[in-house]
């Protein structure tokens, strides 16, 4: 990759060349605060089905929920727009939920009253930069870490202030089948992900902290309007100029069916927990 030396990178630069886009930049919301407050604003608009948990946060849950007490003090990084938000808050003695973005925290400040669930803490701060003045008996963060330059130093915070448990994760692979084919058998240029739970797992061996890793398998289901939305969405990842359309299409529609007049993509991805006992 560009402007990268001809050595081994370490697992934090690997992570930190993987957060960069594809013409080795930081985006856009990486380096401007009021492009990630924008991002969510845009996004709480064009939610569907707004306070309900995405389908895999719900498999997700099921395993979260056999690690966290009914006494625990829990504390989630990066909360969205409340995957996990609510089901916390039913569960456990008391939450404290901390966003970069004001827009998230007044939406689930909201949400969380018509469900009477007021004693909740909120802290409208980057986790790297927090300073916090207690511990938590459980602190959880997934698919948070994607702003995270400092990841060793976001992972060292968690396991500093995480009192009996710390729950990490991330949504993970293998990529759409279509990509892979595309690859394998013609050559075509993917961008397949550049960071992962793995980097994640080692990063914390690196720190000494010895986690446990649960592997959920997961099932996504994408339904497209028209043909044409279809065929642009899963020609995003491709990275090679002037690609053979007719190749692309013949490829995909191994994978599509159509069904009322909609396209519909289904494929099998993962999600990775990581959780450990600070000492």
């Amino acid at each position: 990759m560009k402007n990268i030396k001809n050595r081994l990178l370490s697992i934090e630069e690997k992570w930190q060349e993987g957060i960069k886009d594809w013409q080795g930049n930081l985006p856009e919301r990486m380096v401007n605060d009021q492009s990630e407050e924008n991002f969510w604003q845009e996004l709480l608009k064009k939610k569907e089905n707004i306070g309900k948990p995405d389908s895999y946060a719900i498999e997700i849950m099921k395993h979260v929920s056999s690690l966290i007490d009914d006494q625990d003090e829990l504390l989630e990084i990066g909360p969205g727009w409340g995957n996990y938000t609510f089901s916390f808050a039913e569960r456990v003695k008391k939450l404290a939920l901390v966003d970069s973005s004001s827009a998230i925290l007044d939406f689930l400040k909201g949400e969380l009253h018509k469900r009477n669930m007021t004693d909740v803490e909120f802290i409208h701060e980057k986790w790297e930069h927090i300073e916090l003045n207690k511990n938590y008996d459980v602190i959880f963060g997934f698919n948070c870490f994607y702003r995270m330059f400092e990841i060793k130093k976001a992972l060292l915070h968690i396991h500093k202030h995480a009192k009996r448990l710390a729950i990490v994760g991330m949504t993970t692979g293998p990529i759409q089948p279509h990509y892979l084919e595309l690859h394998e058998q013609y050559g075509i240029e993917v961008k397949f992900p550049r960071k992962d739970y793995i980097d994640l797992l080692n990063l914390l061996y690196e720190l000494g902290i010895h986690a446990d890793c649960k592997i959920i398998p997961l099932s996504r289901t994408q339904v497209y309007s028209s043909y044409e939305e279809c065929l642009e969405k899963n020609m995003s990842k491709i990275l090679t100029k002037d690609v053979d359309l007719s190749l692309v299409e013949d490829v995909l529609s191994k994978y599509i069916v159509c069904e009322n007049g909609k396209f519909i993509y289904r494929n099998e991805y993962n999600a990775a927990l990581l959780s450990w006992r600070p000492r």
